[in-house]
């Protein structure tokens, strides 16, 4: 594994003096595309203005991690630390911040709400111009610089988290506080795919109780939108996966029915048209795949029918599909993080979780200790499992 170091990160000397001074940190550093994380002791220096620096306590991999370590489609940036599923507690505050304090407990999010652009004080948006993500920016807004070091040389940010750190410095826009009591090694899977998927059916599909929806994809994101279906009380749920080993699993998420496009000689759109009798009320789409964002939008019924579309595609990627099936009253809609405001939204979201009314321990199928975080790579890597979490402290 390479320079494996013994940490100086520190215990819970929480406290604003403590955040003056650089920590000796113990860190994941990705040194180069598709090569093993390799733990190491770096320098986390104390946050500017209006940033926070976070003890992370629990993170989990997520796929866009995976995506970026491999460096196969955009614009590689290394040595960097990845990370952006995570659940922490703030160490020390920069000036300027007023709504966090040392002891808070939070969820780092890899998009943000600045709460003064226009996006933010519209209820209809949660795409702060400010603050949404970044995949190219590898240092902090305030004065462009890394606040990672190794002997002085610079680690780079990935999307503003860079949670496979005992420490990280985050800007205040993109930390979510949250009751105190929740499980941060349950809630931390929070921070991204499964409140993308959740929020996508429940806030953007919204499908009525006893409707009919298809889910396209059944990966931990969409398995979550599946999960949005069920508390919203769907009465059918239609699982749509090439791979017919997920479909048993699905059906702890709600999902009461399945077809593989494999399986049939004809498009699953109107494989899903017949079983329904004219259309699914609502499909969520979370492959990213072109083919199938086409197949759920033209699998819903006409008149009302709701397509919301999830995965994100290939940077070259387009789709056509007949202007009739608009005009015939479908409805093709995106989403962006399940349309939640990271600070605003996502202490309801944790709630839901404490109140019992989503499940979320059905999301975590591993967890490693952080010294073994390359396993959570290889569980990825084999599609074994939906979520690893990786514990920071042993």
């Amino acid at each position: 594994m390479g320079g494996m170091a013994v940490g100086g990160g520190g215990g819970g000397d929480f406290g604003v003096s403590g955040g003056r001074e650089e920590r000796g940190v113990v860190a994941a550093v990705a040194w180069e595309a598709g090569k093993p994380l390799v733990i190491e002791e770096v320098e986390v220096a104390p946050p500017q203005p209006n940033e926070v620096r976070l003890k992370i306590l629990y993170t989990s991999l997520c796929h866009t991690d995976v995506y970026f370590w491999e460096a196969k489609g955009q614009n590689p940036l290394f040595p960097r630390i990845y990370g952006h599923e995570a659940g922490g507690i703030v160490e020390s505050v920069g000036e300027g911040v007023t709504d966090l304090k040392p002891g808070d407990h939070v969820l780092p999010v890899f998009t943000g709400e600045c709460k003064d652009c226009a996006h933010c004080k519209s209820e209809e948006s949660n795409m702060c111009d400010l603050l949404r993500i970044n995949t190219d920016r590898g240092v902090m807004l305030n004065d462009g610089k890394s606040r990672f070091s190794i002997n002085g040389k610079p680690i780079y940010h990935f999307v503003g988290t860079s949670t496979f750190s005992e420490y990280t410095v985050v800007h205040v826009g993109c930390v979510a506080k949250i009751n105190p009591l929740a499980p941060l090694d349950k809630v931390c899977v929070l921070s991204c795919g499964i409140s993308t998927g959740l929020g996508a059916t429940l806030n953007v599909a919204k499908p009525p109780k006893g409707s009919t929806v298809a889910i396209f994809g059944l990966g931990a994101v969409g398995l979550a939108a599946a999960e949005g279906a069920r508390i919203a009380g769907a009465s059918r749920i239609i699982g749509v996966d090439l791979n017919s080993n997920r479909f048993e699993e699905a059906k702890r998420f709600g999902v009461t029915e399945f077809v593989n496009p494999k399986d049939h000689k004809k498009p699953v759109q109107e494989v899903i048209a017949e079983i329904t009798n004219g259309g699914v009320d609502r499909s969520v789409e979370c492959t990213g795949n072109v083919d199938a964002m086409i197949s759920a939008f033209e699998c819903v019924h006409d008149g009302w029918g709701v397509a919301v579309l999830v995965g994100v595609p290939h940077k070259d990627a387009v789709f056509k599909t007949h202007p009739m099936n608009l005009l015939n009253e479908r409805t093709l809609k995106g989403t962006f993080f399940g349309n939640y405001k990271p600070r605003s939204d996502l202490p309801s979201v944790v709630e839901k979780y404490m109140t019992k009314e989503l499940e979320v321990e059905k999301f975590i199928t591993h967890s490693v200790p952080f010294s073994e975080i390359n396993k959570a790579f290889e569980y990825m890597l084999k599609g074994e499992g939906l979520r690893c979490i990786i514990r920071m402290e042993e």
